[in-house]
This record gives C-alpha cells, structure tokens and sequence, in this order.
C-alpha cells in the first residue's frame, strides 16, 4: 500500500463522476468497486470516525474526505481494503480532533458527546456498547489525539500495531508503548464495577418513575453520594455551566424537570437512556453511567444541534 495511492487523483470526488454514487446517500446498487468497499465497510469507518470524535456530523464529514481519497485510490495496490479505509478514515478523524480541541475550548458549558439513537444490535455487542457509551467517550475525551486514536483501533477494532502504526504515522514500538500508556489511562478510569445492562436498565427504570413521580428520597436512594450531572447547551438552552456535584445537589435540579415533560425510555449509544420530551418537541437526552448499582454520572445534551440524529436509528459495527 503506498503513501502515493491514498491522495484523490480528482479533487471533485465521485459527486462529479456519473459512475459514482455518493456513499453517504447512496440509494441504488452500487456497482464500482471502489464504492461496493467503500459501502462495505461504511457503518464501521463511520464507528471509528464517531469513537474519535464524539460527533456524529464530524464523522460524517470524515466519511466524506475518507471517500475522496478512496476513489482515487488504484484498488490493485491495496491487498486489505477494510485496514486501507480504516487508516484513512483515522488520519481525517485525526484532522478533525485537533481541529475539535479548539473548538471545545471556547465551548459554552460542558461538552458531551452526540448522542445517537442506536440499533439492538449494538447494544448486544457488548464491547461495542461499551466503547461507544457516553461514558467511555468522556473518558477517551482525556487522551491525546493519538492516544485515542491507537486505543480505539487497538482495543475496539483489533488492528495490528503495525497497522495502527500506518494509521497515526508512529513506529509499530511507539504504538505499543501509546497503547499501553491509553489502556492504564482507561482502565484507571472506568466504571467501579461491571454492571450488566439489565442492571443499568433497572436503576434506570427506578430513577423514571422517581422522576416522574418527584420522590425525592427514591431519587435520593439512587444516586451515588459523589454523582456528578453534566448538562450541555452549548450555548443554545438553558444549563449548568459546570458540573453539578452531590446526591442532594443533583436531585435538587432533576427536580425541577418540568411537570409537562414526557419521559420514554431508548436505546442511546448502545445503553438504556431517557428521551425528555416537552410540548411534545425533543428537549434533552439523558444517560447515565451506573457503578455499583448507583448512579455516578448523569450526561444531559439539550444542545439541539446534537440531537438531530435521535429521530432516526444510527447503525454501528465493528
């Protein structure tokens, strides 16, 4: 595979040639055999993409460059397509993520990941739900670009190093050491205690009614004393600018959750969520993460502009 066959040999990309479809809105057979393996794989590059980013729209703008490299890509160099489409598609997640960086620095609030309205499927693959709950991202949030990068392919998608070395332009040693560096880093901040999803489904199902209902010491009885409430509006609706911290502050807040709110359990990135409804529009997606039992974190997005894919399922694979 050479460094020369990844860059597009026409800028304009398939959506300038008529054999082409465009992949991220393709409707018909495809027939080309650049977009057969682009379509392949695409639910995969596009998990890879989400993982590094956090952000569905960036990674379907990662997709997008992914697919004009891709197209001018000359097949007969390239002995596997999937590891090919990975390494490109982790080089402009790269881009994006640093790029990200920035942007998060002026952001208003907390910023928490997209949340995504995911498939059963995903939430059977239990490696899967787990890399991809909002939990495991705000943890991969404290890695560096290229930490997380090598965790994601390494730990997630079983690359080889020498693959992922490809991927991030690092030795297949400096890959070893990063990834061992990322796992400690990881490990060292997942959840206490492994917890099943029928178990995250039952506190969740208590902490429904508890809020529904305005039970303040049910609510109480499900919150970890040290938990943790992130809320993100980005700027755009009313949230906490920082993290509410404590049962009692916590529960003080959720108790404001308005009487004509409308509460319905869903499948977020792969983990049982609550979708909060007000006047029948989408307001807020709440996840948590349970530990031991309690909950430790609650992630509410109330940004709109995160929550535009909750209104339709979001495939994922590995």
């Amino acid at each position: 595979m050479s460094e020369r066959s990844e860059q597009p040999t026409h800028p304009a990309g398939p959506l300038a040639r008529a054999d082409h479809t465009d992949p991220a809105n393709a409707t018909g057979p495809a027939t080309d055999p650049a977009t057969v393996a682009f379509l392949a794989h695409r639910n995969l590059l596009f998990t890879v993409a989400y993982e590094m980013l956090g952000s569905a729209a960036d990674a379907e703008d990662a997709l997008q460059e992914t697919w004009l490299r891709w197209a001018g890509v000359d097949l007969g160099t390239v002995l596997d397509r999937r590891a090919y489409l990975i390494r490109i598609t982790t080089r402009q997640a790269l881009k994006r993520l640093r790029t990200l960086g920035r942007r998060k620095e002026s952001y208003i609030g907390p910023w928490l990941p997209e949340p995504l309205l995911t498939t059963p499927d995903v939430a059977e693959d239990v490696e899967l739900a787990d890399s991809v709950s909002m939990a495991m991202l705000l943890v991969l949030e404290t890695l560096t670009p290229t930490e997380r990068a090598v965790f994601v392919l390494r730990e997630v998608f079983d690359l080889a190093y020498d693959e992922i070395a490809e991927a991030v332009g690092k030795s297949p040693a400096a890959v070893r050491q990063i990834a061992h560096r990322a796992r400690a880093h990881v490990a060292a901040r997942r959840p206490r205690g492994a917890v099943s999803p029928a178990q995250t489904r039952d506190v969740l199902e208590a902490f429904h009614r508890a809020v529904e209902t305005g039970e303040l010491q049910r609510l109480l009885d499900l919150l970890a004393p040290d938990v943790v409430l992130l809320t993100d509006g980005g700027g755009l609706r009313q949230a906490a600018l920082s993290p509410v911290v404590g049962a009692g502050q916590v529960a003080g807040v959720l108790g404001r959750i308005a009487p004509a709110a409308s509460l319905r359990p869903a499948q977020v990135n792969g983990h049982p969520a609550l979708i909060i409804r007000i006047g029948g529009e989408l307001d807020t997606v709440m996840a948590v993460r349970v530990d031991e039992g309690l909950i430790t974190g609650l992630y509410a997005v109330r940004n709109p502009e995160k929550l535009s894919r909750m209104e339709r399922e979001t495939t994922m694979s590995r």
